[in-house]
């Protein structure tokens, strides 16, 4: 990772966390609970892998900032509440995140749901801002997130893992699980990103980056399932090994460690294909998905 991108990566997340931290409700305000819980399961971790891509994309269409940083926002809200629901008795049971006790470990599994759901609509209030683009535009992008996060994605990825708990799944079936579950909203974020310009792209540059994030947002979980089998807790900042332990169906489970692996470096060396005619627009979309295949946590 070269010092430019690494100088870019900080400068784009601390202007993220600032935002967040602006636009999440104010410590102290009523319900005090609930919003300390909010601002808990979003502040002061994560990989922010997300906004991210939002901004990377929009340099691709000279993004205007007030658009990039809603459709940032937006999507790692998305995010934030995703992982809260994750991690709750019903869903994965799990006690750590991001280094720290899960939202209904260190506050109750009610508050932890209601922030989860406020955390969600927070991120649709931001990009419904009156006079954030055009009418026509500002509608497409709410449809765009909101597709990625309901029952034909997101939620609807977590339903399929959830029924595929001790059940042999071929790739094809593991694929559109977590194109859905993961994927999806990888591939919004690039989409967001894209949809923050002056100009549209072309049909086929369109058809270009939507294949770059189909790629990345597959990516992501292919090295996610081998770094649960290799990394430890510490490293990972949640547990490690629960998706073994839990009998769920994995990369590693299917294809085997080493096989994971090769098909990680396929998917990377596919994604970079897939952005050869954006020229050096695309530098930052090209140091993500470079990020993304060799990250260690």
């Amino acid at each position: 990772m070269s010092k430019d991108f690494q100088s870019w990566m900080g400068t784009v997340l601390a202007e993220v966390e600032a935002a967040l931290s602006e636009q999440l409700p104010a410590v102290g305000a009523i319900p005090a609970r609930l919003h300390a819980a909010m601002r808990y399961a979003t502040l002061g971790g994560g990989k922010r892998v997300r906004p991210l891509l939002v901004f990377a994309a929009g340099e691709l269409v000279e993004a205007r900032p007030e658009r990039r940083i809603a459709a940032a926002l937006a999507v790692e809200l998305i995010h934030a509440y995703s992982l809260i629901h994750d991690d709750l008795p019903c869903m994965d049971d799990d006690v750590l995140r991001r280094g720290r006790p899960t939202c209904h470990v260190e506050f109750d599994e009610a508050t932890a749901l209601l922030a989860g759901d406020a955390l969600q609509t927070r991120a649709f209030e931001l990009l419904a801002a009156p006079g954030l683009a055009e009418a026509e535009r500002q509608l497409e992008m709410l449809a765009l997130l909101a597709r990625a996060s309901g029952s034909l994605g997101m939620a609807g990825g977590q339903a399929v893992d959830l029924a595929s708990v001790g059940k042999p799944l071929n790739q094809p079936e593991l694929e559109l699980m977590h194109a859905m579950k993961t994927g999806a909203l990888i591939r919004a974020a690039v989409l967001l990103g894209a949809a923050c310009g002056e100009q549209a792209l072309s049909t086929a540059e369109r058809e270009r980056l939507d294949h770059f994030a189909k790629r990345v947002g597959l990516l992501f979980q292919v090295v996610d399932d081998v770094l649960d089998c290799t990394a430890n807790t510490t490293t990972l900042g949640k547990t490690a090994g629960k998706d073994a332990a839990a009998d769920k169906p994995t990369y590693v489970s299917l294809l085997g460690l080493e096989a994971a692996r090769r098909y990680a470096e396929d998917l990377y060396q596919d994604a970079r294909s897939s952005l050869a005619g954006f020229g050096a627009k695309a530098d930052r979309l090209t140091g993500l998905a470079d990020f993304i295949c060799h990250r260690q946590f």
